[in-house]
């Protein structure tokens, strides 16, 4: 795995040491990049499920100016932040959190911080997609004009709407298939 472009571009990320995790592909990462590059400058990032924490680096390396990653993991944790430690990011524009994305989400509201502008869900792909993508709409963490995207297997179909998220697009790349969900507006 590697950082695909920007400051960061070509470094080297470690990769899980087993196959439990599922990280995204340098190619999956390559195209939900290419959708998102208008919008990812300056935004506060959320990697939930980070895993490796390829994503939030990804985001942080074309601009993004904070990225909080959250893994249920601790070993997970500590790849994420020697990963950060490789790219020699600094630490006033990152946070890593061991949580579960569940506990996390409910318990960031009572945190009172600000929202995120960019939300990536990659869990593993037997999760319940369905209680994330409601927390994140009822606690109203999703700014508003922000996008949280799903990553999930391509034959998993995800409800067009949840709270006050409406699916915008659906990008289907091999097994593995992005949906992109934007809050209601007006």
């Amino acid at each position: 795995m590697r950082v695909i472009a920007g400051t960061y571009k070509g470094r080297k990320l470690k990769s899980p040491p087993s196959m439990e995790v599922r990280p995204t592909s340098d190619r999956l990462r390559e195209t939900l990049f290419n959708v998102i590059a208008p919008r990812i400058e300056g935004v506060r990032f959320l990697d939930l499920c980070a895993g490796s924490g390829a994503v939030g680096i990804e985001a942080l390396s074309r601009g993004a100016e904070w990225a909080t990653f959250v893994d249920r993991s601790r070993k997970m944790c500590g790849l994420v932040e020697s990963n950060l430690d490789l790219c020699r990011i600094p630490e006033d524009q990152t946070e890593v959190l061991n949580a579960t994305a569940e506990d996390f989400l409910k318990h960031h509201a009572d945190r009172r911080s600000e929202g995120f502008d960019l939300i990536f869900f990659d869990p593993p792909y037997e999760h319940d997609y369905l209680t994330v993508l409601r927390l994140v709409a009822e606690n109203k963490l999703l700014n508003n004009d922000g996008l949280l995207i799903a990553e999930h297997h391509h034959k998993k179909e995800l409800p067009a709407t949840v709270g006050e998220l409406t699916r915008a697009r659906v990008l289907k790349q091999g097994d593995s298939a992005l949906s992109f969900y934007e809050p209601h507006q007006g």
